[in-house]
């Protein structure tokens, strides 16, 4: 079919609005990188800068000097692998039964678990909470907390709302009970949003840092984001401590924080962004079917 001259100008204003607005989401992140790779001389120098004028991977070497680097990796990788799995089969637990009319006081549940969302104990409860169960120290105080998210629950309820009742009456006829239906039948066809809540679990639980540092006082047991945090608090205050009473060329520089804080960004951040090529499918057709029904 041939387009007429207006859709044609609109076809190319979409096309140049759609690249301002990626390059205006990728340049925060290349600039990052850029700083992570540039020597103190380069940072100084004003201007719009893509890549690094002399690449240098002095930042990075000083973050994995660090013995605890390894052992940061290897609990953030436990927690997110172990708190997604908990995440996504209690929300999926919950959520089926939601999804049924046939539930009594299915509103007055719903109600209950969704208020949950606007109102909670606060900080010092949940401390005191969790310190009388004795799981601080433990893996479990970072996953137990927040086992249900009630936003991603919601999503996977409307998600199951969706489908059609003559999978679970067939499944029914042939004997399955509830559990048997929820795991062989109804979560096999829902990849879309389990793929999409499995992904904002996962980078939720590779981001967070705030209840390791309340709840983990043991070093072997921190997670990466909170020794890179402590990283880059000790870099800052070791170049407050070096600059201005010792003369470091530009060859043999040290570090300044905002290298530092780049290499950082870049090293707790890559290995979740790799995660996202692998789910990007499910991500749109997740969210659209899973937001429709209330």
């Amino acid at each position: 079919m041939k387009r007429s001259k207006g859709e044609k100008i609109f076809d190319i204003f979409n096309y140049i609005l759609l690249g301002i607005l990626g390059f205006c989401t990728l340049y925060p992140f290349l600039n990052v990188l850029t700083i992570s790779l540039s020597t103190p001389a380069d940072i100084s120098r004003a201007g719009l800068r893509i890549l690094p004028l002399n690449p240098d991977f002095y930042g990075y070497r000083k973050i994995l000097q660090n013995s605890y680097l390894l052992t940061g990796y290897k609990n953030t990788i436990i927690r997110t692998v172990l708190g997604t799995a908990v995440n996504v089969v209690l929300s999926a637990m919950v959520a089926y039964p939601l999804s049924k009319k046939y539930l009594p006081q299915r509103n007055l549940w719903t109600s209950i678990i969704v208020f949950t969302m606007f109102f909670s104990g606060g900080l010092i409860p949940s401390y005191l909470l969790v310190q009388k169960l004795k799981l601080t120290n433990t893996i479990w105080a970072l996953i137990l907390p927040g086992a249900i998210n009630t936003f991603n629950m919601i999503i996977i309820r409307n998600y199951f709302m969706s489908l059609p009742v003559e999978l679970e009456e067939s499944a029914r006829i042939d004997g399955a009970n509830d559990i048997r239906i929820l795991f062989s039948i109804i979560l096999p066809v829902s990849a879309p949003i389990i793929a999409t809540v499995t992904l904002w679990y996962a980078v939720g639980h590779w981001n967070a840092w705030f209840d390791a540092l309340i709840y983990i006082t043991n070093e072997k047991l921190m997670v990466l984001q909170v020794i890179l945090r402590k990283m880059v608090v000790e870099g800052s205050m070791q170049y407050m401590e070096t600059s201005g009473t010792e003369f470091v060329s530009e060859h043999e520089f040290q570090p300044t924080p905002d290298v530092i804080k780049a290499a950082t960004i870049m090293v707790s951040s890559i290995p979740i962004i790799m995660v996202y090529p692998f789910v990007q499918k499910y991500f749109i057709q997740g969210i659209m079917i899973g937001s429709l029904k209330g």
